[in-house]
């Protein structure tokens, strides 16, 4: 397990930072009051050290108030309390990411998550019992398609056989925790027939869907399913991207900048 102080030596901590609930969060203040905050929920392995210079990016652009923090068991956060289970995204939507929101009095933030992180943006928003601006979802995952499952078991060889942990390791406090938890939950059977169309059903705010063309984790289909059940909002847009992959934020970081900061002129 790499310790704080050693972890804390590789990722130099990120100015606004501060442990609230035990979870590590970044707080970046807004420049504009006209406009909702902004709160970023990460992929399935990832931490706030792990959006790099997106937060700061986002905030100089849009003049938002910009959140971000590292789930527990992640990053610099408290160990997780328990085992993942199917329902760990709903678990963190209906009651972690409401009892950070109450602490950081966040009001009508738009959701901007990635992968796992955009699964929960979306579950949060369609229970309908807290306001939503927006939500931003990219690489976002409804369902489990096998295709999913390939790149997840690809994903465990490469943990265990190149330097991927050792890259992962700088941003986690217990970086097998990290992955395990995520890797798998994922491929246990039990977690087959998860989907979360039903909550994409109760959504009644202005949804972003991000899809990069080279996506392994993520198909249009993930995509589609979002567009189909998102009945009770007329405003829904999808977009594709060339030449990125799963992190479209990474990958085509100018695209979604443009992409937030017209759907925050339309909220």
């Amino acid at each position: 397990m790499t310790s704080r102080k050693d972890a804390r030596e590789v990722i130099p901590a990120k100015a606004g930072i501060q442990f609230v609930n035990g979870l590590e969060v970044l707080d970046l203040p807004a420049t504009r009051s006209d406009r909702p905050e902004l709160l970023l929920l990460h992929e399935g392995v990832g931490s706030v050290s792990m959006w790099r210079e997106f937060p700061e990016e986002l905030a100089r652009a849009t003049g938002c108030r910009v959140v971000a923090y590292s789930r527990e068991g992640h990053g610099r956060s408290s160990r997780r309390k328990g085992p993942f289970t199917p329902l760990f995204m709903h678990d963190e939507a209906f009651d972690v990411l409401p009892r950070l929101r109450d602490a950081l009095a966040i009001a009508d933030p738009v959701l901007v998550g990635h992968s796992t992180g955009a699964s929960m943006a979306l579950i949060h928003a369609g229970a309908g019992r807290w306001p939503v601006a927006a939500v931003v979802a990219m690489a976002p995952l409804a369902f489990v398609e096998e295709s999913n499952l390939d790149s997840i078991r690809e994903a465990r060889t490469m943990y265990t056989t190149t330097r991927w942990r050792e890259k992962l390791g700088r941003h986690h406090d217990d970086v097998d925790h990290a992955f395990y938890g995520w890797n798998d939950i994922w491929l246990d059977p039990a977690f087959r027939n998860w989907s979360i169309a039903d909550d994409i059903r109760g959504i009644r705010c202005p949804i972003v869907a991000i899809l990069g063309d080279g996506d392994q984790y993520a198909s249009r289909a993930q995509l589609d399913c979002i567009a189909k059940n998102a009945v009770n909002t007329a405003d829904v847009e999808t977009l594709f991207l060339a030449d990125c992959g799963h992190a479209p934020h990474r990958d085509q970081p100018a695209a979604v900048l443009a992409v937030v900061e017209r759907l925050l002129d339309r909220v």
